[in-house]
C-alpha cells in the first residue's frame, strides 16, 4: 500500500508524543498498521526546549517503526484550547453562521483575529434552542505547535482538540446510550471530563492529574521532579481508605497516600462537574465511568472512584471495534492502550463521519492550502504568458498563410477580371463603332427628311415677285453655294391672282461639313417696292421654326438689301438666316 493510503495521527501530550498510522479496512473501516509512544522526560518547568524535544522525539518515532507517511492529523491538548457550550435562541437558518460568529466574539476571551476558532452544531434542546460548542486557541501557539510538527518532516492537514478527538473514539468503540456515560482522561497536565449523552456532549478540563501527583510527591519527598516521576511509575498506587494494611516499603506508603490526596482532591472537582452538568446543562448523573489518559492506570484508581461514586467504573478500550494488524504485538499494545483515545479518534476522521469534526488548523496552512488550489491558475495563467508570443507567432503566421493564399486568390481574380474587362472593352468599342454608324445613318435619315420639310416650309414663306437665284448653307471653314433657277424661267406672279409662283428651291448638295447658316440669294421685279418685298420676305422667314430665333433679327439678317439708285427693272439680295440647329451634311 502506498504512503498516501495510510492514514498518520499524532498526539502531543505535555509529557509523552503517541503516534499511530492506519488505513482504511473493508470490515472494520480502521485498521491500525504502525504505532509508537515516547515520554518526552521533561521538567514542566524547562518549557523552553519543548519544541526541540518535541522535533527530535517525533524523528525518532517515525524513524523506529519506519512510518513514511507525511500527511499528519494532530491534536492540542484541552487545556491550550478554549471550550464553550453555548444555547442559541432559535433562528432562520441563513442566521446561524452569523449568530454563531457573534457568539464566538463575544465568548473567546481573545481578540477574534488573535485565535483560530472553529464550532460544532450538537443538536437542539427541548426548548428548541440550537447547542453548539466552540473551540479556540490563540494562533501563536497552535503556529509553535505546527512548526513542530513541519520541521519534522510531516505536512499537517487536521488540526482536533483532545476531548473532542476522545469523544469520537468512545462513541465509535462504546456506542451511543440513552444514559450518561462519564470518561475520566488523566494525562499529565490535565484531566478532561467528557459526559456523553445520546447526541449530546459537555466537557471540562480539571488541572490535576499526573503532574499534580508528581508535584506532590517532589515536596514532600524532597526530590527532583524527574526523580519524583519514577517513583510514581516504580512504587505509586492510590492508597485504600479504612482498614487496610500498610505496605512495608515505608516509601511506598506515603508515595500511596500523597497519590490519594491528590485523587481527592480531583474527585471533588469531578463531583463540583457533575452537579453543575446536572444543574446547568439539564443533563443526566452519569450511570458509568470510562477511564483513559497515562494517568488512569496508577494502581486501584478505578476502584477509588468506583468508591467514591458508587458507580461501576472501567478502562476504555480505544482498539474494541478497531481491526489490529497481524504484525502488531498485542502485548506491547495493550501496555499502552489506555492513552491511544486521542489517536483512534484521530484515524476516525478520515475513514467515516463523526459526531465532532473541528479543525483548528492554522492561518499559514491555510494561506499555503489556498495558494496551492490557486496554484494551478497561476501555472496556468504563467503558461498562458509565455504562449502568448507563441500564439501570436502561430497566429501571424496562420494569418500571412491566409493572407497569401487570399492574395493569391485576388490575383487570380483580378488576372480573369482584367481578361474579362479587355473583352468587355473591346466589345465596348465594337458597340461604340456600331452605336456612331447607327447615329450617322440616323442623323442621315433625320437630314433626309429634314431638307423636304424644310425646303416645303422656305417655299410655303416665298413671296411673289421674287425668286431665288442661289441657296447656300453655310458650312465652317467654307460654304457651299447651291443655284436654284426660278421656275419657269423667272416668271411673275401671285398666288390665284396670276402673279408668279414662288420659286421653288431644290434640295442643297450635301457636304461634308456642319451648316449653321443658309445663305440666300434672290431677285425680284421693279424697283420700287423691292425694299417692302425683301422686308416682307425676311419677316416671313423669322417666322419659321428652323431659325434661331434668339440670334439678333430672330436669325434673318439681309445681308444685302436691294440698290435703291438703280433703274433697272430688276433686284437683287441677299439674307443670312442663322439655323436652329446646326446640320451635318455628308456628302452624296
Amino acid at each position: 500500500m502506498l504512503a498516501s493510503d495510510k492514514i498518520l495521527a499524532l498526539d502531543i501530550g505535555a509529557s509523552s508524543i503517541k503516534i499511530g498510522e492506519f488505513q482504511l479496512s473493508k470490515s472494520h473501516g480502521l485498521r491500525l498498521v504502525n504505532f509508537n509512544h515516547t515520554n518526552l522526560g521533561m521538567d514542566p518547568e524547562h518549557e523552553e526546549e519543548r519544541k526541540t524535544v518535541i522535533v527530535a522525539a517525533i524523528r525518532r518515532m517515525l524513524q523506529e517503526k519506519n512510518i513514511k507517511s507525511h500527511r499528519v492529523m494532530f491534536t492540542v491538548s484541552g487545556q491550550s484550547a478554549f471550550t464553550r457550550f453555548v444555547k442559541l435562541p432559535p433562528v432562520d437558518e441563513s442566521k446561524v453562521a452569523q449568530i454563531i460568529q457573534y457568539e464566538a466574539q463575544q465568548n473567546v476571551p481573545f481578540p477574534i483575529d488573535e485565535v483560530i476558532w472553529d464550532h460544532q452544531v450538537l443538536g437542539n434542546t427541548e426548548q428548541g434552542e440550537l447547542e453548539v460548542v466552540l473551540l479556540a486557541i490563540k494562533s501563536d501557539i497552535i503556529e509553535e505547535l505546527n512548526a513542530g510538527v513541519e520541521s519534522a518532516g510531516l505536512q499537517t492537514e487536521i488540526v482536533d482538540v483532545a476531548p473532542m478527538a476522545l469523544s469520537n473514539a468512545v462513541r465509535y468503540n462504546e456506542g451511543e446510550s440513552e444514559d450518561c456515560t462519564m470518561v475520566v482522561d488523566m494525562g499529565a497536565r490535565t484531566t478532561n471530563l467528557l459526559f456523553l449523552e445520546k447526541g449530546r456532549i459537555w466537557s471540562r478540563p480539571i488541572p490535576i492529574a499526573g503532574n499534580a501527583i508528581t508535584q506532590a510527591i517532589a515536596a514532600e519527598l524532597n526530590v527532583p521532579f524527574l526523580e519524583a516521576e519514577k517513583l510514581k511509575c516504580a512504587k505509586g498506587f492510590v492508597a485504600l481508605g479504612g482498614a487496610y494494611e500498610e505496605p512495608a516499603d515505608e516509601q511506598q506508603a506515603r508515595i500511596s497516600k500523597i497519590i490519594r490526596n491528590v485523587m481527592t482532591r480531583l474527585h471533588a472537582e469531578i463531583t463540583r462537574s457533575i452537579n453543575f452538568y446536572k444543574g446547568q446543562q439539564n443533563g443526566k448523573a452519569p450511570s458509568r465511568l470510562l477511564l483513559s489518559g497515562g494517568s488512569s492506570i496508577i494502581p486501584y484508581t478505578d476502584r477509588f472512584f468506583q468508591e467514591k461514586l458508587q458507580i461501576p467504573v472501567g478502562l476504555f478500550n480505544p482498539f474494541r471495534n478497531v481491526e489490529i494488524a497481524a504484525e502488531i504485538s498485542r502485548d506491547e499494545l495493550a501496555k499502552c492502550a489506555h492513552f491511544f483515545g486521542e489517536i483512534v479518534g484521530l484515524g476516525l476522521r478520515r475513514v467515516t463521519h463523526c459526531p465532532l469534526e473541528v479543525n483548528l488548523i492554522p492561518k499559514s496552512i491555510r494561506a499555503r492550502k489556498q495558494m496551492r488550489l490557486k496554484q494551478p491558475y497561476f501555472l496556468g495563467a504563467a503558461a498562458a504568458v509565455m504562449l502568448i508570443p507563441l500564439c501570436l507567432l502561430a497566429y501571424t503566421k496562420k494569418t500571412t498563410t491566409l493572407k497569401d493564399r487570399e492574395l493569391h486568390d485576388v490575383s487570380e481574380e483580378v488576372q480573369r477580371l482584367g481578361k474579362l474587362d479587355r473583352e468587355v472593352r473591346n466589345e465596348q468599342a465594337k458597340l461604340d463603332g456600331l452605336k456612331t454608324n447607327a447615329k450617322q445613318v440616323m442623323e442621315l435619315w433625320q437630314q433626309r427628311s429634314m431638307w423636304p420639310d424644310f425646303l416645303n416650309d422656305f417655299n410655303q414663306r416665298w413671296i411673289s415677285n421674287v425668286w431665288v437665284t442661289a441657296f447656300s448653307p453655310e458650312a465652317c471653314g467654307g460654304s457651299s453655294a447651291v443655284s436654284a433657277p426660278a421656275a419657269g424661267g423667272g416668271r411673275r406672279g401671285g398666288r390665284g391672282g396670276g402673279e408668279a409662283a414662288p420659286a421653288p428651291v431644290a434640295a442643297p448638295a450635301a457636304s461634308s461639313a456642319g451648316c449653321t447658316e443658309i445663305r440666300i440669294e434672290g431677285a425680284g421685279m421693279g424697283t420700287a417696292d423691292a425694299l417692302r418685298l425683301v422686308d416682307e420676305l425676311a419677316n416671313n422667314l423669322r417666322q419659321s421654326p428652323y431659325f434661331d430665333k434668339t440670334a439678333p433679327e430672330k436669325g434673318v439678317v439681309i445681308e444685302r438689301p436691294p440698290s435703291a439708285m438703280t433703274h433697272e427693272t430688276t433686284f437683287t439680295f441677299t439674307i443670312r438666316a442663322r439655323l436652329a440647329k446646326p446640320v451635318n451634311i455628308i456628302s452624296n
